[in-house]
């Protein structure tokens, strides 16, 4: 008798696929008056999410779908942060969005399946299973971004990224299609043995290998290939860019994770992948820090940061080793708690009529509002990373990582443009606190929206002082999946 694999690995997935469908359907027969009905739904749908994946988390792999699937405790952490981090999107949103006619059943429905996407390519097994999704996230941002469909920008930015994304899938999807050739598998610890074992034509899975690469490098918004982030963030609603610039990132870790250290963390094949990321991480820290000086638009300044962020990622990865990888783990969580606070931020100046995007309305935000001028204070310092916030102790952690390996040049490089970097956040915190008010509306965010963005801001100065915890989190993580 066949041994049938239980399905619990998967219990959160199927349990937030089920309510989509059912929230799509609910959502029909309500009036638009109701639809505090469909964002409940959602909150209750990713809380229910949560309580799975923490009941029948057991920190031991366990596989599912013929060996397609796996639950970890890397999947396992990355999936709890994720939840959070979408509710948060959605409590910081809520206004914005009702106050531009998004407030629908098909913003909240695409929210949950583009998360369903993230959960998929976090516990992904098999680069089929990457790559479905993937597909399904991106599909789902590509809607999104193009929700405004009165608003030429933002339709031009999702034109812009349906046509880059679909480029980076295909050649994510051939690279895959020559990794198949050179193994004969698709399931990455089986290609990990193969290789080990067998060896396998170097060749074909070198150049299979640079298209992985590639595709990966656009999604995670690395230079050379971040023609598409800048536009996509200013061009899409601050809603949207919040969920893009914040949650995706963690997938994109476990992506990378997934394929290149579980898949192709041979030695032999290690160093040609490692070369490619240490080009990518350089070329970020370059174009992200010297282009976001010249941004007036904070959400454009904000994405040439991600650019230079990911490139502290990819220095992570670089070094290799339970150390490197954990702290491109923390680094990759404190990027997302940064960014939420900081669009948070963007939504909660904006209001009707009004969109809170440049660096001038920031001007005199002291004046208004002592205490989100600090939260914002905050968040500048720690992605600057100026001690004691969560940001230093992240790019300490990288560095710290990368000097152990070896490749002192490429601390040296990023401490360089750190400093570089350290402009741009700075001059936001002397519009805030040098400059007088030109904008003088009251600030009147609701309840919940306020609470959570101070538990935000304080959190990156908590996890900044007690980063501990956190990392030990993230090291047990990266041991039990390797």
């Amino acid at each position: 008798m066949q041994y049938i694999q239980p399905l619990w690995p998967a219990y959160a997935e199927l349990f937030l696929l089920g309510m989509a469908c059912l929230i799509l359907i609910v959502d029909l027969f309500l009036r638009d008056e109701n639809r505090g009905v469909t964002y409940l739904l959602t909150q209750f749908t990713l809380a229910g999410c949560a309580v799975i994946t923490w009941a029948y988390s057991s920190g031991e792999p366990d596989h599912t779908f013929s060996g397609m699937f796996v639950g970890d405790l890397m999947a396992d952490v990355l999936k709890l942060i994720t939840y959070f981090g979408v509710m948060a999107t959605l409590v910081y949103a809520r206004d914005y969005i009702s106050l531009r006619g998004m407030f629908r059943g098909e913003f909240f429905t695409l929210t949950l399946f583009a998360t369903l996407g993230l959960m998929v390519m976090i516990s992904a097994n098999h680069l089929l299973t990457l790559y479905l999704g993937l597909e399904l996230l991106s599909l789902s941002l590509y809607a999104m971004v193009s929700l405004q469909r009165d608003s030429t920008r933002a339709t031009e930015a999702a034109m812009k990224y349906f046509v880059l994304g679909a480029l980076a899938s295909g050649m994510l999807l051939y690279g895959m299609s020559m990794i198949y050739g050179a193994t004969g598998t698709l399931e990455t610890t089986r290609i990990f043995s193969t290789i080990s074992d067998d060896g396998a034509r170097n060749v074909v899975l070198v150049f299979g290998l640079v298209f992985v690469v590639a595709g990966i490098g656009f999604k995670l918004g690395a230079a050379p290939f971040h023609m598409w982030l800048p536009d996509v963030y200013h061009g899409a609603p601050t809603a949207v860019t919040l969920f893009i610039g914040s949650v995706p990132k963690l997938a994109a870790f476990a992506f990378v994770i997934r394929i290149l250290v579980q898949a192709l963390g041979v030695d032999e094949i290690q160093g040609h992948w490692q070369q490619m990321l240490a080009v990518m991480a350089v070329l970020s820290l370059i174009v992200g820090n010297i282009t976001a000086i010249a941004q007036t638009n904070i959400k454009r300044m904000l994405a040439y940061s991600t650019i230079s962020h990911m490139g502290f990622l990819l220095i992570g990865i670089l070094a290799g080793g339970l150390n490197g990888y954990a702290s491109g783990m923390f680094y990759v969580v404190a990027y997302v708690l940064m960014s939420l606070g900081a669009f948070g931020m963007i939504m909660l100046l904006s209001r009707q009529g009004f969109e809170a995007e440049n660096l001038d309305d920031f001007k005199g935000l002291n004046q208004r509002s002592p205490w989100h001028a600090f939260l914002m204070l905050l968040l500048m310092f720690s992605m600057a990373g100026v001690p004691p916030t969560v940001g230093f102790y992240a790019k300490f952690a990288v560095l710290q990582a990368v000097v152990e390996a070896g490749h002192v040049w490429l601390a040296v490089i990023a401490v360089i443009f750190s400093l570089v970097g350290a402009f741009y956040y700075l001059r936001v915190v002397k519009l805030m606190y040098f400059d007088d008010a030109t904008d003088t509306a009251l600030i009147t965010p609701r309840g919940d929206a306020q609470v959570l963005l101070s538990v935000n801001g304080l959190a990156v100065l908590a996890f900044g002082i007690f980063p501990q915890p956190l990392m030990a989190l993230c090291g047990s993580a990266i041991l039990a999946s390797l």
